[in-house]
């Protein structure tokens, strides 16, 4: 393991941070200790300049180099989960009902250990641009980054982010060329019937039945519609009706979320949620009504950018610990709206085996904070030098 001394001899620091972090998380737009924090920090170890309030609760630190250059972003999240945390360690969350169970309080430390190395040593030319972005956990931080203007204002050539993984051993890299993580829809269908005595059932009109036969149909849209070698996923993980053991209610609703690889396939299963749930309604004499709650595009690295992030992983990590096609993952990631905008890669980080994301009784494994700060700086160094060496 090759990581930078500079950076591993201020890893207690780092773990420190962290650890404050994790003890007061924010959820998605209201992460404003955290960014006052990361603020704090940069402006500290002598960060050129510090912009925040983009996007909400985003902030955006520059580094320039000994020259003009091109110039490579880095992302990290910083965003809390709206759960419990069940770990009962003494770092634990002091904000009831917020809890970072996806690592983000790791990956704002990592990135902050690499801006540190950055500022302190400016071995390149160039500039970096240090993102730290608000609401990744479904609220569209990345996107209200960009409609307040992030790329306009702060031009990226290549963007990278790094995530944890802990399902991996610990400083095992993962990525893949091409779509790497889904894109994501969420639904809601609401069931307006009739009510009556649970004794009189044909005097209503049940949306609890009606409820049921949709959810078994929308089974049959992956399995009859989507074509077999392409991927798509439709899970219904709700459903809300009655409140008595002898009413039958007026109402039901349920909601669920659409996964896939391809945007064709995401728009087939839309298109034929609402047909089929609609049908039913008819068919059934009940108003049903669709919403489509927009989500995530699918997240699709740079073949040629990932190839250049694992070439750069091995040196750090050794070359048998790095997965240059590792296989796509169903879960979504917004950072897919900043790849959209601007070329560049999204990368797994091992962090040993234990408690999986969104767990109540995850935390993030604080030996991987070197690593990843490691990883996040010598792609800046060594991806500004290969940009800059093209245009000579």
């Amino acid at each position: 393991m090759q990581v930078i001394e500079r950076i591993a001899a201020h890893h207690d620091e780092l773990t420190a941070i962290r650890r404050d972090i994790h003890a007061h998380p924010e959820i998605g737009f209201h992460e404003k200790r955290t960014s006052a924090l990361v603020a704090e920090k940069l402006k500290a170890w002598g960060v050129d300049e510090i912009t925040t309030g983009i996007g909400g609760t985003g902030l955006v630190g520059v580094i320039r180099g000994t020259g003009p250059g091109p110039t490579v972003g880095l992302r990290a999240d910083m965003d809390a989960l709206p759960m419990t945390e069940e770990t009962n360690l003494p770092y634990a969350s002091k904000n009831p009902g917020a809890f970072h169970g996806c690592g983000h309080d790791g990956h704002t430390a990592m990135l902050l250990g690499a801006a540190r190395y950055l500022a302190e040593t400016r071995n390149f030319k160039g500039t970096v641009h240090l993102i730290f972005q608000p609401a990744e956990e479904g609220w569209g931080g990345a996107l209200a980054m960009l409609k307040d203007g992030l790329f306009e204002r702060f031009p990226c050539d290549e963007i990278y982010a790094i995530h944890n993984w802990p399902n991996a051993n610990l400083g095992w890299v993962g990525t893949t060329p091409g779509v790497a993580m889904a894109a994501s829809n969420n639904f809601d269908i609401e069931i307006v019937g009739k009510g009556a005595h649970g004794a009189m059932p044909q005097q209503a009109n049940d949306p609890v039945v009606v409820a049921v036969a949709i959810a078994q149909a929308l089974q049959t849209i992956v399995s009859r519609n989507v074509e077999p070698l392409k991927t798509g996923i439709l899970s219904v993980t709700q459903i809300h009706a009655g409140s008595a053991y002898n009413v039958i209610p007026e109402s039901a609703a349920l909601h669920g979320t659409l996964r896939s690889f391809d945007n064709a396939v995401q728009q087939l299963m839309i298109r034929r949620l609402k047909e089929i749930a609609q049908g039913l309604g008819q068919a059934f004499g009940v108003t049903v009504s669709v919403k489509i709650i927009p989500g995530f595009n699918a997240l699709a690295n740079s073949p040629a950018h990932a190839d250049a992030a694992c070439a750069i992983a091995r040196r750090i990590v050794g070359e048998g610990n790095v997965d240059g096609h590792a296989a796509p993952l169903t879960g979504s990631e917004d950072f897919a709206d900043m790849l959209l905008k601007v070329p560049g890669a999204y990368l797994w980080l091992g962090q040993s085996h234990g408690p999986n994301l969104h767990n109540p009784k995850y935390n993030f494994n604080d030996a991987v904070l070197p690593i990843g700060a490691s990883l996040y700086a010598r792609l800046a160094e060594e991806r500004l030098a290969a940009l800059a060496g093209a245009a000579e």
